[in-house]
This record gives C-alpha cells, structure tokens and sequence, in this order.
C-alpha cells in the first residue's frame, strides 16, 4: 500500500488516524508513506507505518517496486496527486473525486481524510492522534516553549508579543525555550533577546526532529501559532495555546474538547499567503495569551505543574 501524504509536519499528524484506519483494514500489506524524508522520524512514533518513500513535493513519484496494490491520496483533491498515483497502476485507488466523495472546503483536516476513507468503508477514529513518546530525552523537561515562526508571514504574531508572554514566564521562575527550525534561528533569537532570556533557550535549528518531539512531549506548555508543533502538542496531550489567523482553528485547531489546548481567535479569516500578519491575528492581544495560559489549570499540566 503506498500513502501519498508529501507535506509537513502538521500534515502528517493530522492524517495519523487515517493512517491508523487503512492499518487496521489492510493489516497484511506494507504500508509505505510517500512523505518528506525528515519526517522518518516521527512516521515511526505512529505504529501504522511500516516505511517511508522520501518525497520531497508532488510530481513523478519516485517508486521502483511493481504496482501498488492500493494507493491513497491523502496529500489533496487532485487532480495533480491524483495523477501521480494513477500513474503507478495501482489495482485499487483511493482517492477524491476518483469514484470517491466530492472535496469539502469546510471541515477540519483531521475529518477529511477520515471522511474519505469510511466513504471506501474503512472506518477511522478522528479523535485517535496520540503519539508514541519519542526515545530522544527533552533537552528541556518541563519548560515552557515558545515558538514564534510559522510557514508563513500571516500566521506570524509578532516578535515583541511573544517576548512578552517568555518574559512574564521567566520572571516566575519558569524555564523558557524558543524554538524554531535552521531557518528561523534569527527569529528565535530575536525573541529570547527581547525577552531577556539567555542564548541557551534558543533552541531553534538545534533540535531533530525527534528532540523537538521529546521536548514538547515533555513540556509544561506550548505558545505557538497555527504550525505544525502545534499538532506535537495535540500528539502528546502538552498544554497549549494556539493562536490562529488567518485561518479559524474549525480547520486546523486542536479538538475542541479537549480543555489542555487553548485555541485563540478573533473571528476573521484572511488571506493565508499574506506578507505580514493577518489583520485578525494582530486582534489576539498579549492579555488574551497571557489570560487563556492562566485558564489552563494544574489538572491540564504534566505532572500537576503549576503555570
């Protein structure tokens, strides 16, 4: 079976209980991923997947075995990832709009796939998005982890607001790390420095993926805005507080009952691929994070910490 899922890291972990569900149909087949190759590492955390196809972007697929004997698009509506697939000759395809359920713009990401897999009669459980914890050790058991970058500049509340919030953190005593990709190491440096907080709570471009797993699987709490982290959070049941804009958490928010995430909203989408921060995002103040980390009470925190 191959699994066409080549995005990021939010991506795969919101598809883990489709992943979850074709495991479970098809318990005798190999079940490869074709996904991006650093996300091996967490592909193993789900128990579904049995290995990965490294797959950097749509397009030709990069597979050498003879026809899949099923394969599913889980990367979009097609008709490009469809094609792709349809390309290997597989002897079942799964898939939108390919004798399956037309695409739904509004439902949450999570849902999607899952709605996609019981129309081919494969039952799924939406709510099933727990990780394995990761082997890696935390390089920072129990802190508070603030992560200001995100793919793109809308999604991005801004610098001096995040200080902020790590500020009010470190002044009570609280470790705080600001983590981020290779790519975002001078963001995260930017707010540690504003927020008074040695080099050492830099963590960005120093962790693997597996360490950034460990560490909020091992968090107090996570401060990010809607990317792919967050999903960790979710995986392993850490507090957080999700700040979203442009686009509404109803999309890609944490599940709503469960009272350790917090997602914060102004109530207006916006244009995802903007250059700068979303009109709305800019709504959420420093007070409302500040204020949703304080509704997060000790029976939501590993090991009854106290925020």
């Amino acid at each position: 079976m191959l699994v066409l899922r080549a995005l990021g890291l939010g991506d795969l972990l919101t598809a883990v209980p489709a992943l979850r569900g074709l495991r479970s149909a098809y318990p005798d087949h190999r079940l490869v991923l074709a996904a991006p190759a650093p996300l091996r590492e967490l592909a193993i955390l789900i128990a579904a997947v049995d290995d990965l196809l490294p797959t950097a972007q749509l397009g030709a697929l990069p597979w050498r075995e003879p026809p899949p004997a099923v394969a599913v698009n889980l990367h979009g509506r097609g008709p490009q990832s469809t094609a792709a697939l349809r390309a290997l000759q597989p002897a079942v395809l799964i898939s939108h709009g390919h004798q399956g359920p037309n695409w739904d713009d509004d439902l949450h990401e999570v849902h999607r796939w899952c709605r996609l897999l019981e129309y081919f009669g494969i039952p799924t459980d939406p709510a099933d998005l727990t990780l394995s914890r990761p082997q890696a050790p935390s390089p920072a058991p129990g802190a508070v982890i603030v992560h200001p970058g995100c793919a793109f500049a809308a999604r991005r509340w801004p610098v001096a607001r995040y200080a902020a919030v790590a500020r009010g953190f470190a002044s009570r005593g609280r470790r705080v790390v600001v983590t981020g990709s290779a790519a975002e190491e001078s963001l995260a440096a930017q707010v540690a420095a504003a927020a008074g907080l040695p080099d050492d709570a830099v963590l960005a471009g120093r962790t693997t993926l597996s360490q950034l797993a460990a560490l909020v699987a091992e968090a107090a709490l996570l401060i990010c805005g809607d990317t792919g982290i967050a999903h960790l959070a979710t995986a392993f049941g850490t507090p957080s507080v999700v700040l979203f804009g442009p686009v509404s958490p109803r999309h890609w928010g944490p599940p709503p009952d469960r009272p350790q995430h917090v997602a914060l909203w102004a109530g207006a989408t916006g244009d995802t691929f903007a250059d700068r921060p979303d009109p709305g995002l800019l709504r959420i103040s420093t007070a409302d994070v500040i204020a949703a980390t304080a509704r997060l009470d000790s029976h939501s925190v590993p090991n009854g910490a106290v925020l």
